[in-house]
Parts: structure tokens; C-alpha cells; sequence
């Protein structure tokens, strides 16, 4: 029997954080009696991540590891597990689960029954609700980010960059295959590819908390990123089709900003 939903994480070094979050998971499954695979790619660690999954899956149902020597990028890493998924829906999620896997209850309704191929967390919608916000830098490095997605990619979303998204297993697949940017603007490239294809993306505000142990590199990761943004503009320029997108606010959220 084919799984309900998969859950891909791309992990990079992550032997600490993972068991914990592996462990939420496993819980949030059998309390909703959700049919589910997960997913670990390990991205070249260099740490015991890729043991530490093996000795978990024994004890752990429908937990399974993808694993290569060399670090590519936490695009390429969510490619090769969307691509080997089997579920009826998709969800990408981060290793450290910033966003509460409980959330996917929020992101699941959009793509059940309000007609929506891909639901994408955001942490800047007036009702999104931040726990820990990030450092200033941070937000500064993400509000400029955003600026330039929307002039030289994809204008319309308030966050392109929240790690926890779902898709419907055919559209997963079917944008991962297409997509070619391997590391953090992965993101872009999946929804302007959406757009390009007229898939319906409901941006949806969910509860975010930050990670002090982020991999992010601000100085090295920011030319990739933009060095990528490029790539994707020179790719897709030409080529869109004006997807359909909805910003969602959900009534039970508080109010707070990223």
C-alpha cells in the first residue's frame, strides 16, 4: 500500500538535531493514524547522520535514507528525495523543524479541498505567527532577498524561502525533475516553475520558530543565491503562463512578522 504523504528532509550534518525531530514526527504520525514515508537525504555529512538514520529506521516504520559522499546543496538533496517519493502528497520540510510538523494539518486543506496543487508555509502574513523570530541581519539579508526575487523571478509571495511546502505527489515530482538549481534558492526555481505551469499555490501563514544553528553561510550562501536567481530569470523569462496564486490568512492565527 502506497503511503498517504511523503516527507522529504534534506539533512547536512544534522546527527544532533534529527533524532528529536524524527522522533516528533514519528509521534505526530501515530496520533493522526497518518499512512506516511519519510524520507532523510543525507547530503555528504560528514558527521554520523547517515548511521544515526540507519540504527533509527530499524525502530522507526517508513523511515528511509538516500546517501552520497559529497555535499551538493539542499536542493539537489530535496530533488533526489522528492524524486524517489511515493506519496499521494509531498511535504519538503527542515531538519530542525522550525515549522512544527503539526502544521501540515494547516497546509493540508488547500490541496484537499480548496483546489490547490502546492501549499507553501510563510512567516510574513499578518496572521503567521513567529515564536523566535530571526536576528535583524537576518531579516534585513531576507527582505532584500525578497525584493529581488520579485523584480528579476516571481513577484506575488510574501515568502518563497519557508522550508515547509506541500505538493501533491505528481506536481512534486513532475517540478523536481524539471528543476536544476541545487542549493537554498531551490525554492524560486520550484515556484516559478509552478507559475510557468499553471499550478494554483495557496501561500499559507503557519507557526515558525528560528534556529540558532541555521547552515546558512550569509556572505558565500548570498552570491549562490544570486548567482541562482539569474540562472532561473534566463530559464523561465519568457516562458510564464500566470499561475494562479491566493495568499491565504487563517482565523486562528495571532498576528506577528517574521
Amino acid at each position: 500500500m502506497l503511503p498517504e504523504t511523503t516527507i522529504v528532509i534534506a539533512a547536512y550534518n544534522e546527527e544532533k538535531r534529527l533524532p528529536e525531530t524524527l522522533t516528533k514526527i514519528q509521534a505526530y504520525l501515530a496520533a493522526t493514524n497518518l499512512h506516511a514515508e519519510i524520507v532523510v537525504v543525507d547530503d555528504g555529512s560528514t558527521d554520523n547522520t547517515a548511521s544515526m538514520v540507519r540504527a533509527l529506521s530499524e525502530g522507526m516504520r517508513g523511515l528511509r535514507l538516500i546517501s552520497y559522499p559529497r555535499n551538493r546543496g539542499k536542493g539537489y538533496a530535496l530533488r533526489k528525495g522528492v524524486l524517489s517519493s511515493q506519496g499521494r502528497l509531498v511535504l519538503v520540510t527542515d531538519a530542525d523543524l522550525s515549522t512544527p510538523i503539526e502544521e501540515l494539518e494547516t497546509l493540508r486543506p488547500h490541496l484537499s479541498s480548496h483546489g490547490h496543487h502546492i501549499a507553501i508555509g510563510s512567516r510574513a502574513l499578518p496572521l503567521s505567527e513567529i515564536v523566535e523570530a530571526q536576528p535583524p541581519w537576518r531579516r534585513g539579508m531576507s527582505r532584500l532577498f525578497n525584493g529581488i526575487v520579485k523584480v528579476l523571478v516571481i513577484d506575488g509571495f510574501k515568502d518563497t524561502q519557508c522550508g515547509f511546502k506541500l505538493f501533491t505527489g505528481e506536481v512534486a515530482r513532475s517540478l523536481f525533475h524539471k528543476a536544476r538549481i541545487d542549493r537554498f534558492a531551490y525554492d524560486v526555481e520550484i515556484l516559478a516553475l509552478a507559475r510557468n505551469h499553471g499550478y494554483r499555490v495557496a501561500e499559507v501563514p503557519i507557526k515558525w520558530k528560528n534556529s540558532t544553528a541555521s547552515k546558512v553561510r550569509p556572505v558565500l550562501d548570498s552570491v549562490q543565491m544570486l548567482s541562482d536567481l539569474v540562472k532561473i530569470r534566463m530559464v523561465t523569462i519568457g516562458r510564464k503562463q500566470g499561475a494562479a496564486y491566493a495568499p491565504v490568512d487563517c482565523p486562528d492565527r495571532s498576528s506577528a512578522n517574521p
